[in-house]
């Protein structure tokens, strides 16, 4: 059943970019970059047991290192391909520090850690300062250039099956159970063998290597980025996707993104309509992100895929 149902489930997704227009291909393709970094902190928050209100951050560094590798001549393909080396090789720098903290202290020192990066963007001439880096080429491979929104869509959709497959084996692999275990008590763990500094890095490392990789897409699709591309409620938008989705599930992480990504979409919809006030899409989200959270905390306290995992086996 659970085999029948991804397949339906993969071979909608492909399907479905022929039916959409313009405007509901950039959803898709956001929704798509979106579940590649909550896939990340998933594993980061369900499977390590460690907290990130940064995540952001590294979607940023992905975009930045893409972006201005790409405007200097650097072929696009290597720009995108540098987007995850450079996002990990930072959280590696970071973590050795930040992750000596825990629970909200954490919390706190991954947001810190975004308002400085943006601080940083938004004053540095090199990144384009607060107006932003202009002019990012499109994609290509060779002589062949992504210039369409529906082939982003597909380049997306395929970088997320590969994020998958990276998560889903390291999952099953011995250092997965070593993370299992890490969450549930460092304390059990570390007495049991696993060198739980060592596999906290490597997660969040590689948690910031998909948003890396997201954010280079997201620069050649734009061709522009901005500090404002990248607020703190984007960070907390991917903790609410992660919750809701289902932490440690790498569907949940996909479900999660595309609830949240659809529902923002209606938000901010509603939100832009005649007669409302300029502040009202944030008002909005900020309310329905905590009404989901209180509502999955009571009813679906581990997320949407666990749930209906867990009604399949009864």
């Amino acid at each position: 059943m659970r085999t029948a149902l991804l397949a339906i489930a993969v071979a909608g997704t492909l399907a479905l970019p022929a039916f959409l227009d313009g405007e509901q291909l950039g959803i898709y393709v956001l929704t798509g970059l979106a579940a590649m970094i909550t896939v990340g902190l998933s594993l980061l928050m369900g499977q390590a047991g460690q907290i990130s209100l940064g995540q952001a951050s590294f979607y940023a560094i992905g975009g930045y290192t893409t972006g201005l590798l790409t405007v200097h001549g650097t072929p696009p393909l290597f720009g995108l391909l540098a987007a995850p080396v450079v996002a990990a090789a930072f959280a590696t720098v970071v973590g050795i520090g930040v992750l000596r903290l825990r629970g909200h202290y954490l919390a706190f020192a991954t947001l810190a850690m975004q308002l400085i990066l943006l601080s940083v963007l938004a004053q540095s001439d090199w990144a384009g300062g607060a107006i932003g880096l202009q002019g990012i080429p499109r994609f290509s491979v060779g002589s062949f250039e992504f210039s369409d929104d529906i082939q982003y869509a597909y380049l997306t959709w395929v970088c997320l099956a590969v994020v998958l497959v990276v998560a889903r084996n390291l999952v099953a692999s011995r250092a997965g159970r070593g993370l299992r275990a890490l969450a549930t008590s460092e304390v059990a763990a570390a007495a049991s063998g696993v060198p739980v500094g060592r596999y906290r890095l490597a997660v969040f490392a590689l948690s910031a290597a998909f948003a890396g990789l997201a954010g280079g897409i997201y620069a050649c699709y734009l061709g522009y980025l901005g500090p404002a591309s990248f607020p703190v409620l984007l960070s907390v938008e991917y903790v609410v996707m992660a919750v809701v989705g289902g932490l440690g599930t790498l569907a949940g992480g996909v479900v999660g993104a595309v609830v949240i990504t659809l529902l923002v979409q209606v938000l901010s919809d509603l939100g832009t309509r005649p007669g409302m006030p300029s502040y009202a899409p944030s008002v909005l989200s900020y309310a329905v992100y905590g009404l989901l959270l209180v509502l999955v905390v009571l009813f679906l306290p581990r997320g949407i895929v666990p749930a209906l995992t867990r009604r399949e086996r009864s």
